[in-house]
Protein backbone atom coordinates (compact mmCIF):
# COMPACT_ATOMS: atom_id res chain seq x y z
CA UNK A 1 0.00 0.00 0.00
CA UNK A 2 1.34 3.42 -0.90
CA UNK A 3 0.16 6.98 -0.55
CA UNK A 4 0.56 9.45 -3.40
CA UNK A 5 2.85 12.24 -2.24
CA UNK A 6 2.65 15.49 -4.15
CA UNK A 7 5.73 17.01 -2.55
CA UNK A 8 9.20 15.67 -3.36
CA UNK A 9 11.44 14.06 -0.80
CA UNK A 10 14.04 16.57 0.34
CA UNK A 11 17.18 15.29 2.04
CA UNK A 12 20.46 16.55 3.42
CA UNK A 13 22.64 14.82 0.84
CA UNK A 14 26.36 14.08 0.92
CA UNK A 15 28.05 15.60 -2.14
CA UNK A 16 31.78 14.87 -2.01
CA UNK A 17 32.62 15.99 1.56
CA UNK A 18 29.77 18.40 2.29
CA UNK A 19 25.97 18.51 2.53
CA UNK A 20 23.49 19.88 -0.01
CA UNK A 21 19.68 19.84 0.07
CA UNK A 22 18.54 17.75 -2.88
CA UNK A 23 15.37 16.07 -4.11
CA UNK A 24 15.16 12.25 -4.10
CA UNK A 25 12.67 9.65 -5.34
CA UNK A 26 9.90 8.80 -2.94
CA UNK A 27 10.90 5.67 -0.97
CA UNK A 28 8.48 2.75 -1.19
CA UNK A 29 7.91 0.49 1.84
CA UNK A 30 8.46 -3.20 1.16
CA UNK A 31 6.99 -6.18 3.01
CA UNK A 32 7.06 -5.59 6.75
CA UNK A 33 7.96 -1.91 6.34
CA UNK A 34 6.22 1.43 6.75
CA UNK A 35 6.82 4.85 5.25
CA UNK A 36 7.32 7.60 7.81
CA UNK A 37 6.86 11.29 7.15
CA UNK A 38 9.81 12.55 9.18
CA UNK A 39 9.20 15.51 11.47
CA UNK A 40 12.54 15.60 13.28
CA UNK A 41 15.88 13.81 13.31
CA UNK A 42 18.83 14.02 15.68
CA UNK A 43 22.42 14.51 14.55
CA UNK A 44 25.00 12.03 15.82
CA UNK A 45 28.78 11.70 15.57
CA UNK A 46 28.43 8.95 12.98
CA UNK A 47 26.62 11.36 10.68
CA UNK A 48 29.58 13.74 10.61
CA UNK A 49 31.91 10.82 9.95
CA UNK A 50 29.76 9.73 7.03
CA UNK A 51 29.81 13.20 5.47
CA UNK A 52 33.61 13.21 5.80
CA UNK A 53 33.78 9.82 4.05
CA UNK A 54 34.85 7.79 7.08
CA UNK A 55 31.69 5.83 7.93
CA UNK A 56 29.86 4.38 4.92
CA UNK A 57 26.25 3.29 5.17
CA UNK A 58 25.39 -0.43 5.41
CA UNK A 59 23.96 -2.25 2.37
CA UNK A 60 20.35 -1.42 1.62
CA UNK A 61 20.56 2.04 3.22
CA UNK A 62 20.76 5.31 1.23
CA UNK A 63 24.49 5.78 0.73
CA UNK A 64 24.39 9.56 0.49
CA UNK A 65 21.74 10.53 3.07
CA UNK A 66 22.93 10.53 6.70
CA UNK A 67 20.70 10.34 9.77
CA UNK A 68 20.46 7.45 12.23
CA UNK A 69 17.26 8.35 14.08
CA UNK A 70 13.93 9.95 13.39
CA UNK A 71 10.51 10.83 14.69
CA UNK A 72 7.45 11.34 12.56
CA UNK A 73 4.10 9.98 11.43
CA UNK A 74 3.44 6.73 9.55
CA UNK A 75 1.81 7.61 6.22
CA UNK A 76 1.69 4.22 4.47
CA UNK A 77 2.58 0.58 4.97
CA UNK A 78 3.88 -2.26 2.88
CA UNK A 79 2.54 -5.77 2.54
CA UNK A 80 2.20 -8.02 5.60
CA UNK A 81 2.28 -5.12 8.07
CA UNK A 82 -0.27 -5.93 10.74
CA UNK A 83 -2.00 -3.28 12.82
CA UNK A 84 -3.29 0.17 12.03
CA UNK A 85 0.00 2.08 12.07
CA UNK A 86 -0.98 4.76 9.57
CA UNK A 87 -1.38 8.10 11.34
CA UNK A 88 0.55 7.12 14.46
CA UNK A 89 3.49 9.13 15.80
CA UNK A 90 6.62 7.00 15.97
CA UNK A 91 10.35 7.19 16.64
CA UNK A 92 13.15 4.79 15.79
CA UNK A 93 16.74 4.17 14.73
CA UNK A 94 17.72 3.50 11.13
CA UNK A 95 20.92 2.61 9.32
CA UNK A 96 20.83 5.96 7.52
CA UNK A 97 18.52 8.15 5.49
CA UNK A 98 16.77 9.89 8.39
CA UNK A 99 17.85 13.42 7.44
CA UNK A 100 15.10 13.46 4.85
CA UNK A 101 11.42 14.31 4.77
CA UNK A 102 10.38 10.65 4.32
CA UNK A 103 12.05 7.39 5.29
CA UNK A 104 11.24 3.66 5.17
CA UNK A 105 11.41 1.74 8.47
CA UNK A 106 10.83 -1.93 9.44
CA UNK A 107 7.60 -2.05 11.43
CA UNK A 108 9.18 -4.03 14.27
CA UNK A 109 11.62 -1.15 14.86
CA UNK A 110 8.94 1.41 15.67
CA UNK A 111 8.50 3.03 19.07
CA UNK A 112 5.18 4.75 19.78
CA UNK A 113 5.84 8.36 20.77
CA UNK A 114 3.96 9.29 23.96
CA UNK A 115 1.35 12.03 23.60
CA UNK A 116 3.17 14.30 26.06
CA UNK A 117 6.46 14.19 24.08
CA UNK A 118 7.05 16.81 21.40
CA UNK A 119 8.20 15.96 17.89
CA UNK A 120 11.56 17.65 18.51
CA UNK A 121 12.23 15.74 21.72
CA UNK A 122 11.19 12.50 20.04
CA UNK A 123 13.62 13.14 17.18
CA UNK A 124 16.56 13.02 19.57
CA UNK A 125 15.43 10.07 21.70
CA UNK A 126 15.85 6.80 19.85
CA UNK A 127 19.57 6.64 19.06
CA UNK A 128 20.63 7.81 22.53
CA UNK A 129 18.12 5.61 24.35
CA UNK A 130 18.89 2.43 22.42
CA UNK A 131 22.66 2.98 22.58
CA UNK A 132 22.72 3.73 26.30
CA UNK A 133 20.26 0.99 27.27
CA UNK A 134 22.00 -1.63 25.16
CA UNK A 135 25.39 -0.78 26.70
CA UNK A 136 24.36 -0.34 30.33
CA UNK A 137 21.64 -2.98 30.62
CA UNK A 138 22.09 -5.60 27.90
CA UNK A 139 25.90 -5.69 27.92
CA UNK A 140 27.05 -4.41 31.32
CA UNK A 141 24.05 -5.74 33.29
CA UNK A 142 24.13 -2.66 35.53
CA UNK A 143 22.42 -3.34 38.86
CA UNK A 144 21.05 -1.24 41.68
CA UNK A 145 23.75 -0.07 44.09
CA UNK A 146 26.60 -0.46 41.61
CA UNK A 147 28.95 2.40 40.83
CA UNK A 148 29.01 3.44 37.19
CA UNK A 149 31.21 5.98 35.41
CA UNK A 150 29.75 7.67 32.33
CA UNK A 151 32.30 9.59 30.29
CA UNK A 152 31.13 12.32 27.95
CA UNK A 153 28.10 12.69 30.20
CA UNK A 154 27.07 16.03 28.69
CA UNK A 155 26.59 14.56 25.22
CA UNK A 156 23.56 13.19 23.44
CA UNK A 157 24.03 9.61 24.62
CA UNK A 158 25.78 10.50 27.87
CA UNK A 159 23.05 12.64 29.40
CA UNK A 160 20.44 9.97 28.70
CA UNK A 161 22.76 7.27 30.07
CA UNK A 162 23.01 9.23 33.33
CA UNK A 163 19.23 9.14 33.64
CA UNK A 164 18.94 5.44 32.76
CA UNK A 165 21.62 4.46 35.25
CA UNK A 166 20.11 6.60 37.99
CA UNK A 167 16.66 5.11 37.37
CA UNK A 168 18.19 1.66 37.85
CA UNK A 169 19.43 2.68 41.30
CA UNK A 170 23.12 2.99 40.43
CA UNK A 171 25.59 5.45 41.93
CA UNK A 172 26.28 7.57 38.84
CA UNK A 173 29.64 9.30 38.36
CA UNK A 174 29.22 11.68 35.43
CA UNK A 175 32.46 12.77 33.78
CA UNK A 176 32.55 16.02 31.79
CA UNK A 177 35.18 18.59 30.92
CA UNK A 178 32.59 21.37 31.12
CA UNK A 179 32.24 22.45 34.75
CA UNK A 180 29.20 24.60 33.96
CA UNK A 181 27.27 21.41 33.13
CA UNK A 182 27.54 19.99 36.64
CA UNK A 183 24.24 21.36 37.95
CA UNK A 184 22.31 19.96 34.99
CA UNK A 185 23.92 16.54 35.39
CA UNK A 186 23.04 16.47 39.08
CA UNK A 187 19.51 17.39 38.08
CA UNK A 188 19.37 14.35 35.78
CA UNK A 189 20.41 11.99 38.57
CA UNK A 190 24.20 12.06 38.78
CA UNK A 191 25.57 11.24 42.24
CA UNK A 192 28.96 12.80 41.45
CA UNK A 193 30.26 15.01 38.65
CA UNK A 194 33.99 14.97 37.91
CA UNK A 195 36.42 16.02 35.23
CA UNK A 196 39.23 13.85 33.87
CA UNK A 197 41.68 14.90 36.58
CA UNK A 198 39.12 14.01 39.23
CA UNK A 199 39.32 10.32 38.38
CA UNK A 200 42.69 9.69 40.03
CA UNK A 201 41.28 9.43 43.56
CA UNK A 202 38.04 7.71 42.56
CA UNK A 203 36.99 4.70 44.63
CA UNK A 204 36.65 1.45 42.67
CA UNK A 205 33.77 1.33 40.20
CA UNK A 206 31.75 -1.56 38.77
CA UNK A 207 30.82 -0.32 35.30
CA UNK A 208 32.29 2.19 32.82
CA UNK A 209 30.34 3.49 29.84
CA UNK A 210 33.15 4.78 27.64
CA UNK A 211 31.87 7.46 25.26
CA UNK A 212 35.09 9.45 24.85
CA UNK A 213 37.81 7.00 23.85
CA UNK A 214 41.45 6.30 24.60
CA UNK A 215 42.23 9.47 26.54
CA UNK A 216 39.60 8.63 29.13
CA UNK A 217 39.91 4.84 29.07
CA UNK A 218 43.57 4.84 30.10
CA UNK A 219 42.73 7.06 33.09
CA UNK A 220 39.71 5.11 34.29
CA UNK A 221 41.05 1.56 33.84
CA UNK A 222 42.96 1.49 37.18
CA UNK A 223 39.77 2.58 38.97
CA UNK A 224 37.72 -0.45 37.87
CA UNK A 225 37.15 -2.98 40.65
CA UNK A 226 36.98 -6.76 40.67
CA UNK A 227 34.43 -8.09 38.21
CA UNK A 228 34.08 -4.69 36.56
CA UNK A 229 32.71 -4.16 33.07
CA UNK A 230 33.76 -1.56 30.51
CA UNK A 231 31.65 -0.94 27.41
CA UNK A 232 33.26 1.23 24.72
CA UNK A 233 30.82 3.03 22.43
CA UNK A 234 32.77 6.17 21.48
CA UNK A 235 36.32 6.92 20.33
CA UNK A 236 36.25 10.64 19.60
CA UNK A 237 39.26 11.20 21.88
CA UNK A 238 41.32 8.42 20.33
CA UNK A 239 40.82 4.85 19.19
CA UNK A 240 44.19 3.42 20.26
CA UNK A 241 44.73 2.90 24.00
CA UNK A 242 47.53 1.33 26.01
CA UNK A 243 46.20 -1.00 28.71
CA UNK A 244 47.84 -3.02 31.44
CA UNK A 245 46.79 -6.62 30.81
CA UNK A 246 47.66 -7.52 34.38
CA UNK A 247 44.96 -5.14 35.53
CA UNK A 248 42.43 -7.00 33.40
CA UNK A 249 43.65 -10.36 34.66
CA UNK A 250 43.75 -9.49 38.35
CA UNK A 251 40.28 -7.90 38.40
CA UNK A 252 38.64 -10.33 35.96
CA UNK A 253 37.59 -7.25 34.05
CA UNK A 254 35.29 -7.52 31.03
CA UNK A 255 36.08 -5.12 28.19
CA UNK A 256 33.64 -4.93 25.30
CA UNK A 257 32.16 -2.46 22.88
CA UNK A 258 29.40 -1.98 20.35
CA UNK A 259 27.90 -0.04 17.50
CA UNK A 260 24.26 -0.15 16.37
CA UNK A 261 24.38 0.84 12.73
CA UNK A 262 25.66 -2.42 11.25
CA UNK A 263 23.54 -4.76 13.36
CA UNK A 264 21.02 -6.96 11.60
CA UNK A 265 17.33 -6.17 11.42
CA UNK A 266 16.65 -8.82 14.07
CA UNK A 267 19.40 -7.53 16.38
CA UNK A 268 18.08 -3.97 16.15
CA UNK A 269 14.57 -5.20 16.89
CA UNK A 270 15.85 -6.86 20.07
CA UNK A 271 17.65 -3.69 21.15
CA UNK A 272 14.51 -1.62 20.56
CA UNK A 273 12.43 -4.15 22.48
CA UNK A 274 14.68 -3.53 25.49
CA UNK A 275 13.88 0.18 25.29
CA UNK A 276 10.20 -0.58 24.84
CA UNK A 277 10.23 -2.82 27.91
CA UNK A 278 12.34 -0.70 30.28
CA UNK A 279 12.16 2.96 29.24
CA UNK A 280 8.85 3.83 27.60
CA UNK A 281 6.88 4.38 30.81
CA UNK A 282 9.55 6.72 32.19
CA UNK A 283 9.68 8.57 28.85
CA UNK A 284 5.91 8.98 28.76
CA UNK A 285 5.82 10.27 32.35
CA UNK A 286 8.67 12.73 31.86
CA UNK A 287 11.03 10.86 34.18
CA UNK A 288 13.35 10.31 31.19
CA UNK A 289 13.89 13.27 28.91
CA UNK A 290 16.00 14.44 26.01
CA UNK A 291 17.84 17.71 26.55
CA UNK A 292 18.06 19.75 23.34
CA UNK A 293 21.20 21.76 22.80
CA UNK A 294 19.76 23.38 19.67
CA UNK A 295 17.39 22.81 16.76
CA UNK A 296 17.75 23.70 13.08
CA UNK A 297 15.56 23.57 10.01
CA UNK A 298 16.51 20.90 7.49
CA UNK A 299 17.50 23.74 5.15
CA UNK A 300 20.14 24.71 7.72
CA UNK A 301 21.61 21.20 7.97
CA UNK A 302 25.17 22.30 7.04
CA UNK A 303 25.10 24.89 9.83
CA UNK A 304 23.68 22.31 12.25
CA UNK A 305 26.54 19.95 11.46
CA UNK A 306 29.03 22.76 12.01
CA UNK A 307 27.45 23.54 15.38
CA UNK A 308 27.61 19.85 16.29
CA UNK A 309 31.38 19.90 15.81
CA UNK A 310 31.87 22.59 18.46
CA UNK A 311 32.57 21.63 22.09
CA UNK A 312 30.44 22.74 25.01
CA UNK A 313 27.06 21.33 23.95
CA UNK A 314 24.67 19.75 26.43
CA UNK A 315 22.34 17.16 24.93
CA UNK A 316 21.19 16.75 21.35
CA UNK A 317 21.08 18.82 18.19
CA UNK A 318 17.92 18.04 16.20
CA UNK A 319 16.82 18.89 12.66
CA UNK A 320 13.25 20.03 11.98
CA UNK A 321 11.83 18.66 8.71
CA UNK A 322 9.42 21.50 8.02
CA UNK A 323 9.87 21.62 4.28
Amino acid sequence: MRTLNVTPVIAATVVEDHLELLEHPDPVPGPGEVLVEVRSSGINAADRLQVAGHYPAPPGVPANIPGLELAGVVISRGESVEGDWVGLRVATIVGGGAHATRCVVPVEHLLRVPDAVSDLDAGGFAEAAVTAHDALVSQAALSSGERVVISGASGGVGHLAVQIAARRGAHVIAVTRHHDHAARLYGLGASEVRDLDGLDDLAPVDVVLELVGAAHLERILPRVGVGGRIVVIGVGAGRLAQVDLRQIMSTRLQLTGSTLRWRSRVEKALALEGVRRDLMTDWAQGALRVELSDTFDLSDAPRAYEEFSHPGKFGKIVLRMNQ
